[in-house]
């Protein structure tokens, strides 16, 4: 039994011309063009897949066999075109017969043709006969083959549309909430693989929804995530360089006439001056009055601009690009960030997932209360995951310490290197461990490491958020709801 790659390269069938016919087919549906203009960052991310599913088609046309009943019709054809006119002529009887045990359908056409050879020829068939016998058949070889294409590509074309409308659906609602750039755009597609139900996704959206309600709440992700823009590299080098200016001066040449003064200035000399240098005896009184600058001469107004260089000193700053590293962020799941706190908790983490598929980032949760448990929102199976992380609640204890170890732990870890670690609690907690303390100094000074506080409470004790380098503050209290909901 051979495959149908097989058989389509004895018959120079051209399998891609009819993948390629059926992909076009289907991101020319109307349904899919109104998607498209309403998402088109989501456009160019589905075109990426296109190779993926020109492999899986492929795929499945070489590792189908051929049925049973056609295989054998390709065998009986090969016989008969590879035996002489002489031999077939001997064997067409027989040929015709097996054709129609097989029940094929060009039995009906190879017993009409060899009546009607019979019959007008009575000394049976030719060699002419034997090509055009040959050639009849093997259209009807190619036209099975291709149907058998047509029904293999029709049923994938089904499981492709309905895969493929799922994730769009998916990606559709999900678009407003996490898209941001193209980039994003992309790795929410490449997300929204496998299966799910509608109300799956629909905890993301109910609590996009409440962020949107929350600007501020969103306003301090983007501050987190855009924090780390550059830092100054602590050797400064200050040179001297030459600037040009420009600057005011005295006029050197004649611009306007604005009276008579003394001065020993020749070239602007009265003609009453000039006159007693011919005099011999007043000649020496005006030698006497060149020296004392008191010849009578005309006096110019106006000055001019003119460029001079200077030096000055400058100081030369490195600037070093800050790495953007992933997000670990550890979510207090204590009774006392239930309600509310739970509810802002959750839609700062969503933020935070919005941000690192905008900037190819990766988001890492951790819940901590009696036990620590794990969650990366940005893997291939980000959006389960960030599911069932909304699916959780918030009735545990406090253990901060446990928290903070296990970020230690990740942060370790060379993937983890460039990491920001984000803290999101009431901060209502025990007194840190001197251990605990120590380690997160020695990550700030000795990696780099940025710990990042968002209080949702102003009864954080002050003696645990002293560690943190950069805090956050989101007061959840009654008070300061109203105040907000007062200024927006």
């Amino acid at each position: 039994m051979f495959s149908l790659e097989t058989l389509d390269v004895m018959l120079a069938i051209k399998e891609a011309e009819l993948i390629d016919e059926l992909i076009i087919t289907l991101l020319a549906t109307p349904q899919l063009q109104v998607f498209f203009e309403k998402f088109p960052r989501l456009k160019r991310a589905l075109t990426k897949d296109l190779p993926e599913w020109r492999f899986r088609l492929q795929q499945r046309i070489h590792d189908t066999p051929v049925p049973q009943g056609l295989a054998k019709e390709f065998y009986l054809y090969q016989h008969c075109q590879q035996s002489s006119a002489s031999t077939f002529n001997t064997e067409l009887e027989s040929t015709v017969v097996q054709l129609e045990q097989l029940n094929s359908p060009f039995a009906t056409e190879a017993r009409s043709l060899t009546d009607n050879i019979s019959t007008a020829n009575h000394r049976g068939p030719n060699s002419s006969f034997h090509g055009l016998f040959m050639q009849r058949w093997r259209l009807n070889i190619t036209f099975q083959t291709v149907t058998l294409h047509h029904q293999l590509l029709e049923q994938e074309q089904e499981q492709l549309q309905n895969e493929l409308e799922q994730r769009l659906e998916l990606s559709g609602e999900l678009s407003p909430l996490l898209v941001e750039n193209d980039g994003a755009a992309g790795r929410l597609w490449d997300m929204s693989k496998g299966k799910r139900q509608r109300g799956d996704y629909q905890s993301l959206v109910r609590y996009g929804t409440f962020l949107q309600q929350q600007p501020e709440l969103q306003q301090l992700a983007e501050q987190l995530g855009r924090s780390q823009t550059a830092k100054a590299n602590p050797h400064e080098e200050t040179i001297l360089e030459p600037h040009r200016l420009m600057v005011r001066e005295p006029a050197t040449v004649p611009e306007e006439v604005n009276g008579i003064h003394h001065s020993d200035d020749i070239m602007r000399l009265l003609p009453s001056e000039l006159a007693t240098i011919g005099i011999a005896e007043l000649e020496f009184e005006f030698y006497r009055r060149l020296l004392e600058k008191r010849l009578m001469t005309y006096q110019l107004h106006g000055d001019v601009w003119r460029e001079k260089e200077v030096m000055r000193p400058v100081v030369y700053q490195q600037q070093e690009p800050q790495p953007r590293g992933p997000f670990v962020v550890c979510v207090d799941t204590s009774g006392s960030m239930g309600g509310f706190n739970e509810q802002c908790a959750k839609a700062f983490c969503v933020a935070l997932l919005r941000i690192a598929l905008a900037d190819n980032r990766r988001c890492y949760i951790m819940l901590f209360a009696s036990e620590v448990i794990h969650y990366e929102l940005t893997s291939a199976s980000g959006l389960d995951q960030a599911m069932r992380f909304l699916g959780q609640h918030f009735r545990g204890g406090t253990d901060l310490s446990a928290c903070l170890s296990a970020t230690l732990d990740k942060l370790a870890t060379p993937e983890w290197q460039d990491a920001d670690a984000v803290i999101i609690s009431d901060f209502i907690a025990q007194r840190l461990p001197d251990e605990i303390q120590q380690r997160v100094k020695q990550q700030q000074t000795q990696y780099r490491h940025r710990f990042h506080a968002l209080a949702m409470s102003h009864y954080g004790k002050p003696a645990i958020m002293r560690i943190f380098d950069h805090i956050w503050r989101f007061d959840t209290g009654m008070k300061s709801r109203v105040q907000r909901r007062w200024k927006r």
